[in-house]
């Protein structure tokens, strides 16, 4: 017997504005569930377009993202030589999507599938400069620099490095921001570099402190610092006899 061919009904629709077609498949949501549980059996309905699409793509994705991340974890061990320095590497980047919803809500961005490229880009890029904080500290600390100091000019002294390179790459998202397409990427990079950057430069320093128990130095007496601070050599008081 020859299968019978099923007949489909298909519905098309034009976005208007800079509304993203998920976000109208989200809204309309509560209304086509109802409408499935009234159809009879062997009926369903399917979403079709840019969301079936930015599915699909979604999917090669997830499937690479393991295996992405044990390659990043190994280049990022032989490095640093030290799970837990890997750990502070690591722990720095979740903390980014702090910034990328506080970015994507006002402008009223999807979490789409471009928005999630600007996170893995981001989640590279903040990476990056906490391997730079962290190198630097552990520079400072083999040259026989005292720990707490060793955090503390590591940390000033890359700070406008990474300030800069933060700013750089905020401004170049600009043009792109207005863009329907490429606006939610736009959108979570710059919101998540912001806070990265200055949770990179705050909390990592910090955490570093806490995890390898870093004490900070005693404060200074005052009449050690007087003693420090007198001039020494021919400029230097000389008592005067008694006579």
């Amino acid at each position: 017997m020859a299968p019978v061919a099923a007949a489909t009904i298909t519905v098309q629709g034009a976005m208007r504005g800079a509304i993203q077609p998920a976000t109208v498949v989200q809204q309309l949501e509560p209304a086509m569930a109802a409408f499935r549980a009234a159809l009879p059996a062997g009926y369903q309905i399917l979403t079709g377009g840019a969301v079936e699409e930015s599915a699909k793509a979604q999917g090669p994705i997830a499937a690479v993202a393991p295996l992405m991340l044990f390659i990043m974890a190994t280049i990022l061990m032989l490095q640093l030589q030290s799970f837990q320095r890997l750990f502070l590497v690591f722990a720095v980047a979740p903390l980014a999507l702090i910034g990328v919803v506080a970015a994507l809500l006002p402008s009223h961005a999807p979490l789409g599938f471009v928005a999630i490229l600007g996170v893995l880009a981001l989640i590279g890029i903040l990476i990056r400069n906490s391997v730079i904080l962290i190198i630097q500290i552990e520079q400072h600390r083999s040259d026989g620099m005292p720990p707490w100091e060793a955090v503390v000019d590591a940390t000033e002294h890359r700070m406008r490095p990474i300030l800069l390179t933060a700013a750089a790459a905020t401004l170049a998202l600009i043009p792109i921001a207005r863009e329907i397409f490429w606006g939610p990427m736009a959108y979570a990079m710059m919101g998540g570099i912001v806070v990265g950057t200055v949770l990179t430069l705050l909390f990592l320093p910090a955490l570093y402190v806490a995890w390898f128990r870093i004490e900070a130095p005693a404060p200074q007496p005052k009449a050690d610092r007087a003693t420090a601070t007198a001039p020494e050599g021919p400029l230097a008081a000389k008592p005067h006899s008694a006579e």
